[in-house]
């Protein structure tokens, strides 16, 4: 691929609907759309022309996905070319026969226009990344035949552009994967706040005309106190008295939940906050509070298990100043992982069990003493972690998860974001039985400082 040039996608489906929301889509965002409605047609069309990326239907007439991926791979003209299924499907058999056939990632049914075009993205600079990486190791086996004793020196200098490469392959997906997080919570944010604000200023010019109705009415029963026997059979109807006394409750409730509403807009705003290219101050607990905001869903009970509890003890930290988004990533990603902990430690137990012994996340911040430095502390008492998984767990890719489930990148790119970003430290204490702790140490004043 080419920069010079528009990135050319091919998308196979056989669903007019959508083909037209993703070719106007891809279209808008500066990419050449080929289209094909079939695995047959998609084989035809690329002996013309070869695209940069394949967006791949799974079910289609004659032969699906799965096969039209197998066959893509199978040639050798085609075989480098990404392809990312479409699928209405979510469980991991599909994902993995996927993966398997040679597929780079999926996109699932409905579409989420952010999701697909930061996926499409990353896989076409992931795709550019590789094709720079093959120009250059075909320029070094051209130098090793010409000039051996720059062998050795061609080599160290391609491995440090591979390692290289893997950190930029790294920050990209990751920051193309926060970037839509960002923009589709900030637009949510946005969106809530429009009606809320009509809403909230409007309640109190409906309190008030409420009250002068209610006086009035009080008014006309003190001076008209023997109603005609309509009226007072619609008094009767309305039961007036209860009315009297729960209307004023009820515009309470609405002012409380609309002020409700309004916190978590901003709880959603504040996790989404842009990086600036200097650091700003930033309070911590904020980033921390906002993060458990987005992942109450899964922090709540279900028919399997009650919900996990989260015991916060907050010190008296100062603001430090730091990259507010990239921090509220690495809590994103440990506390993210802590559920996962709990979650598997949950495996073959009932509900009674569990909340025999509930699942807790602890979460503690303070301020060394002797050091201008905050310390946040995040522990779960999860099923822990044995000591030679341990000392890989900030390896790049190295991951336990299951596959579609973890990628390898969380804590490694959450050291990069806390000691090379910030210069402070990341530690993993734990024990198999014992929960796991993960510490963060952030200088307060000095951190990222050159």
């Amino acid at each position: 691929m080419n920069n010079e040039r528009q990135a050319q996608i091919l998308i196979v489906d056989d669903t007019p609907t959508n083909i037209k929301v993703l070719f106007n889509l891809l279209k808008e965002s500066g990419f050449k759309v080929l289209v094909a409605n079939s695995g047959e047609a998609a084989l035809s069309n690329l002996e013309k022309a070869t695209p940069d990326l394949i967006l791949l239907d799974i079910q289609m007439p004659g032969i699906d996905g799965f096969e039209t991926c197998r066959r893509l791979k199978d040639n050798p003209a085609t075989r480098e070319i990404p392809v990312i299924f479409m699928t209405a499907f979510s469980d991991v058999e599909h994902k993995v026969k996927g993966l398997e056939l040679g597929a780079v990632d999926y996109i699932t049914k409905p579409f989420q226009h952010e999701e697909v075009l930061a996926r499409v993205k990353v896989h076409l600079k992931i795709r550019q990344l590789t094709q720079n990486l093959a120009e250059k190791n075909a320029e070094l086996q051209q130098l090793t035949h010409s000039l051996e004793h720059r062998v050795e020196e061609r080599t160290a200098n391609l491995q440090r552009t591979l390692e290289e490469l893997q950190r930029t392959q790294d920050q990209l997906v990751n920051h193309e994967k926060m970037s839509a997080l960002g923009q589709l919570i900030a637009g949510v944010a946005h969106e809530i706040n429009n009606p809320i604000n009509f809403i909230s200023g409007n309640l109190k010019y409906a309190e008030d005309y409420i009250q002068d109705l209610l006086d009035l009415l009080s008014l006309y029963q003190k001076k008209n106190p023997q109603p005609d026997s309509e009226i007072a059979d619609k008094i009767d109807e309305i039961d007036l008295d209860y009315l009297l006394a729960d209307l004023p409750q009820l515009i309470s409730s609405m002012k409380e939940g609309t002020r409700r509403i309004s916190q978590i807009s901003t709880s959603l705003r504040t996790f989404s906050r842009s990086d600036t290219d200097a650091q700003v101050e930033f309070d911590i607990h904020d980033g921390i509070d906002s993060t458990l905001l987005i992942l109450k869903h899964r922090l709540k009970g279900n028919d399997r298990r009650p919900a996990i509890q989260v015991i916060k003890n907050y010190g008296n930290l100062p603001e430090i100043h730091c990259y507010p988004g990239q921090l509220n990533q690495v809590f994103m990603n440990l506390l993210s992982n802590a559920i996962d902990a709990l979650e598997e430690s949950n495996q073959g137990l009932s509900k009674a069990e569990i909340e025999a012994e509930p699942n807790q996340i602890a979460i503690a911040t303070s301020l060394d003493p002797s050091n201008p430095i905050a310390i946040i502390s995040i522990r779960d008492n999860g099923p822990g972690i044995a000591e030679p998984i341990r000392a890989k767990i900030f390896d790049r890719l190295f991951t336990t998860k299951s596959v579609g489930v973890g990628t390898g990148l969380g804590l490694s790119l959450s050291r990069q974001i806390i000691e090379e970003k910030h210069r402070g430290k990341i530690l993993c204490n734990s024990q198999p039985g014992s929960g796991a702790e993960f510490l963060i140490q952030i200088p307060i004043n000095q951190c990222g400082k050159t």
